[in-house]
């Protein structure tokens, strides 16, 4: 049997990364490269020429003395660690096929537990923010699905306490081929939530494929085109081959999530989905994630601990 040339890719091996991005100085010339890909220009003049201020490893325009730092107004804003400590992280959990937990990133990277966490964080971050910004498109399975246990409360079933929503959406070819999938967090599946989600998330001319779920009726009533299917209950609704690919994602979703992780915060939950597809969508170039992953990140606003906070009340 032939192996999968997507699995059985390359990717980059820990060898290579140190040989690109082991040092600080790498780190900081390849940053500067990504940052300014036609070279430097002043943020406040456009201006091209700059000198170096070693001291305080900053950039000055040559016209109108303004400074910057190679990491200001991006992901990396305010840190104090090292650029090839980043770039570490950032190779551990986009060339990760499941996740890394924070506790892992502590010990790899000998920072702090908390140190680790924000650093995760901010890297879900910039993986959301990217898949954010390109809808989905051709043929598009839907499912909704719920992470985590009934509280024991009594109530079981869709009103259960203690499980969280998110709706699971997968893209594919007119052959049935996966080459998009994004998972999101939603309040409850209502009619407005969903709408509100396809909005963000879908592109105008998808074909829709779902089950009879009755918020997911939204999606014709506001113009998508749209096939429901009775999907039934038990092992078997499974097997439908509308929605192979959403339940089968669905799976590998959970599965990793309980491997890696004990607990996942309600708050937090939705930057870990973003992580999983984020490294699906990505997969058929392992090798450029890293430049692909900081490119975006130098492009990304500030999110410091306060405003991950900020963001956890509205998640």
């Amino acid at each position: 049997m032939a192996k999968n040339k997507v699995q059985f890719q390359q990717g980059l091996s820990l060898q290579d990364f140190l040989a690109q991005f082991g040092s600080e100085e790498q780190c900081q010339s390849q940053l500067h490269r990504w940052r300014w890909p036609k070279g430097f220009s002043c943020p406040e003049c456009g201006h091209d020429k700059y000198c170096e201020l070693k001291c305080r490893r900053l950039y000055q325009c040559k016209r109108c003395r303004h400074q910057v730092s190679l990491t200001a107004e991006t992901i990396f804003a305010y840190t104090k660690l090292p650029l090839s400590t980043w770039f570490l992280a950032i190779y551990l959990v986009t060339q990760s096929k499941i996740s890394v937990s924070a506790l892992s990133l502590k010990r790899t990277l000998g920072v702090s537990y908390n140190t680790a966490l924000l650093m995760k964080h901010k890297i879900q971050q910039v993986m959301m923010e990217r898949d954010d910004s390109k809808p989905l498109t051709d043929y598009v399975q839907l499912d909704d699905s719920y992470w985590g246990g009934k509280k024991r409360d009594g109530q079981r079933g869709r009103g259960a306490t203690g499980k969280i929503p998110f709706i699971a959406a997968v893209s594919t070819d007119i052959e049935g081929n996966p080459f998009q999938m994004r998972f999101s967090q939603v309040d409850s599946f209502t009619k407005a939530a969903v709408k509100s989600w396809a909005q963000l998330h879908l592109h105008p001319n998808s074909l829709l494929i779902s089950d009879k779920l009755k918020c997911f009726g939204v999606l014709r009533e506001s113009g998508w085109t749209h096939l429901s299917i009775k999907a039934g209950k038990g092992p078997d609704s499974v097997k439908i081959p509308e929605f192979k690919w959403v339940n089968t994602l669905i799976a590998n979703v959970k599965r990793s999530l309980h491997g890696t992780f004990h607990a996942i915060s309600e708050h937090h939950f939705h930057r870990y989905l973003a992580e999983f597809c984020y490294r699906f969508n990505r997969r058929f170039n392992l090798a450029e994630l890293i430049p692909r992953f900081v490119y975006v990140a130098l492009r990304t606003p500030p999110m410091p601990q306060r405003l991950l906070k900020l963001a956890e009340s509205h998640g």
